[in-house]
């Protein structure tokens, strides 16, 4: 089983170094980007070492989702992981840069919001209270819980939350705000979960948002926040279940990985992706997210025996696209 216990920078690159001359010869497959990514293309990383007998090292760095585009259009690195759809002006730096990518998803996630499980008032969130606490024009006013329901106690609000290059900053402020990246600028901002997991856990009146695997490997330390997407519905806490079903809303999003087309011509980067593809159903789960179809998975396949090159998204980063929607897109490219 891999835990997120792992989840930490250094040991992206650490952690599969220590294999003395075999691994100075080794060939190598870079990858960089989302922090929420991370823990399928780590646990990948992992099971295909073993089954290469480290003939092949992978190294996967945590920059962000933007950190990991800009490194990916500069032809840093093999693939990013992404946990947002590649936006136009990393679409134009790629091109500038003479880089393509083919997009595959590889999973579903439900961003989480969560609180300190000693928080005894929090029942539920609606979308409207979120935005309250997070848009631009709270910064430096919205500072106490009872500012945002009268009912709930005069706490100061302790916010943590994704940083700027974090793809799930960008869907986070898209879904919640209604802008891409409009955000108050003071709360503790982290590309890595760790930090957000362990600020929330420590403080009574804290609240943060990341990728569901993190608070799923956290529950003893966290609670999860009902969403009420509409005034009327029911506060939906996320799960496989209500991700499939399409309920937890305007927060269960596609994660992606993006290839550089030349390097498929690296037959270690072939082999590791043909390896992701065949696996990522069973280490999407056992990392907590909700896996594809095994249809999804053959299709991303022959996307990239095709070198389909591209991105369904045409550059904007969709709030509330379900798996069904997903795959439907994927299948007409």
């Amino acid at each position: 089983m891999f835990k997120q216990s792992k989840l930490v920078p250094a040991l992206a690159v650490a952690g599969v170094a220590l294999f003395g001359a075999q691994a100075a010869l080794a060939d190598v497959v870079k990858i960089d980007g989302s922090s929420t990514v991370y823990p399928i293309t780590e646990a990948v990383a992992e099971e295909f070492q073993k089954a290469k007998k480290n003939a092949i090292k992978v190294t996967v760095g945590i920059s962000g989702t933007g950190g990991g585009f800009k490194k990916f259009c500069r032809g840093e690195v093999d693939i990013a992981n992404a946990s947002r759809p590649i936006l136009k002006k990393e679409m134009d730096a790629c091109k500038e840069a003479g880089i393509e990518y083919i997009e595959l998803p590889v999973a579903f996630d439900a961003l989480t919001v969560v609180m300190n499980p000693k928080n005894a008032f929090l029942k539920e969130m609606t979308v409207e209270q979120l935005k309250a606490i997070w848009e631009p024009a709270a910064q430096g006013k919205i500072t106490r819980w009872n500012q945002v329901n009268p009912a709930w106690p005069d706490a100061p609000i302790k916010l943590f939350g994704a940083g700027s290059d974090s793809g799930t900053f960008d869907y986070f402020t898209e879904a919640i705000v209604g802008k891409a990246k409009s955000s108050r600028g003071d709360y503790t901002a982290s590309e890595d979960d760790n930090v957000l997991v362990q600020g929330v856990s420590r403080d009574v009146n804290a609240i943060g948002y990341f990728g569901y695997a993190y608070y799923a490997e956290n529950t003893g330390k966290l609670k999860a926040v009902p969403i009420v997407e509409k005034a009327g519905k029911p506060g939906v806490l996320p799960s496989e279940a209500t991700v499939i079903n399409g309920t937890y809303q305007p927060l269960s999003r596609p994660i992606f990985i993006y290839i550089n087309p030349k390097a498929l011509d690296k037959p270690e980067v072939k082999e590791f992706v043909e390896f992701y593809m065949k696996n990522a159903s069973k280490l999407t789960k056992e990392v907590k997210y909700v896996p594809l179809s095994a249809k999804a998975y053959t299709t991303n396949m022959e996307h990239v025996e095709k070198k389909k090159k591209g991105t369904v998204f045409g550059g904007t980063a969709e709030v509330g696209i379900t798996i069904e929607e997903l795959q439907k897109r994927e299948a007409k490219i």
